[in-house]
């Protein structure tokens, strides 16, 4: 088992050691981050999503150093990336490739990146990755930078799982009629129109405008489990003034770093803006609660398949192909026949 101690203390080896545990469920992982809880919930959890191309790992990177090296009067930070990668449906693997993107961070002791195969997850995010932010988070590190697969369409969970969202678009992809179909600018604190150096980013911008001024919900949506599910908005409890937060809009070129020192002001607003309001425990509240029923269902549903035996499964499942029975009545029929809790 990885000493707690080490973790707390932030021994890189120990903690690579326990994220691979916990990215391989392992009974030791649980067990250590069980351990680690009390002392997470410090650090700002920040989403970086959007569709393919858009320059997202590069943004994150710059976003890091900009952490590591800030302005006068402001102290670095220590920052962790979580990066995560798709993985292929047919071999299973997955290219890690977003550290090609962060050799600037390259022997920085104050930046520990960590790319992670989905694994087959919707949603942008691998089913683990929340156990490796709060690792990260117990190990002191203040930012953590969480880059989604770059599905375009389905990545919605990280809604759930950050303080700050951040979603990347960029001219000439056409993703302006992507993002409000998706509904994914419903999930947006913050839209960044990454390579604004090229033709069309006025179009990009005037457009996600517009589309902002039709889709401001009042509050934080988000998909689990089939279910559409919110996150309360502060309004009806403060006066709009106090509590309405717009989604700015900004502009830069990852490649070169412009627009990156203004694109991290204006996560610090969006940060003091959910202390300020009250948001920031409310999500909180509602992330926890999120993560407990995603892992009573798991828990569940391995715990009734484990008492359930195999020829009872095999035989409703031959009614099923046999059409004698529909998906509906063999999932009743198995939960009547199988083991009563």
């Amino acid at each position: 088992m990885v000493s707690v101690q080490e973790i707390l203390s932030g021994d890189r080896l120990s903690l690579a050691r326990l994220l691979s545990k916990i990215e391989n469920d392992t009974s030791d992982g649980r067990a250590t981050l069980s351990e680690l809880f009390p002392h997470t919930g410090n650090a700002h959890l920040i989403g970086v999503t959007g569709a393919p191309g858009t320059g997202k790992s590069s943004l994150v990177n710059q976003l890091a150093c900009y952490y590591r090296q800030p302005p006068e009067n402001k102290t670095p930070k220590r920052v962790a990336i979580v990066a995560v990668d798709p993985s292929s449906p047919f071999s299973g693997g997955a290219v890690l490739g977003d550290r090609v993107r962060m050799r600037d961070l390259a022997g920085d002791p104050g930046v520990f990146i960590r790319s992670m195969a989905s694994r087959g997850s919707l949603g942008g995010l691998a089913t683990t990755t929340s156990g490796v932010v709060q690792a990260f988070d117990s190990a002191g590190f203040e930012i953590i930078l969480i880059e989604t697969v770059g599905a375009g369409q389905a990545e919605v969970d990280i809604a759930r799982l950050a303080h700050t969202t951040l979603v990347v678009e960029a001219p000439g992809l056409g993703d302006e009629i992507q993002a409000i179909k998706a509904g994914i600018l419903e999930i947006a604190d913050i839209l960044v129109v990454n390579k604004a150096d090229r033709a069309g980013v006025e179009n990009t911008e005037r457009a996600l405008r517009n589309m902002l001024n039709l889709s401001q919900p009042a509050k934080r949506v988000y998909r689990h489990h089939g279910t559409l599910e919110t996150v309360p908005s502060p309004t009806a409890e403060t006066p709009e003034s106090e509590s309405a937060w717009v989604p700015p809009i900004q502009k830069t070129v990852a490649i070169d770093g412009t627009g990156a020192s203004e694109l991290g002001d204006l996560i610090a607003q969006h940060k003091t803006h959910l202390q300020k309001t009250g948001e920031w425990e409310r999500m909180e509240r509602a992330r926890l609660q999120a993560e407990l029923e995603n892992l009573l269902q798991i828990t569940l549903v391995s715990r009734w398949r484990d008492a359930l035996s195999a020829e009872m499964y095999e035989n409703v499942f031959e009614q099923l192909i046999e059409r004698q029975l529909s998906p509906r009545q063999a999932v009743d029929e198995l939960l009547n026949s199988g083991p009563k809790s």
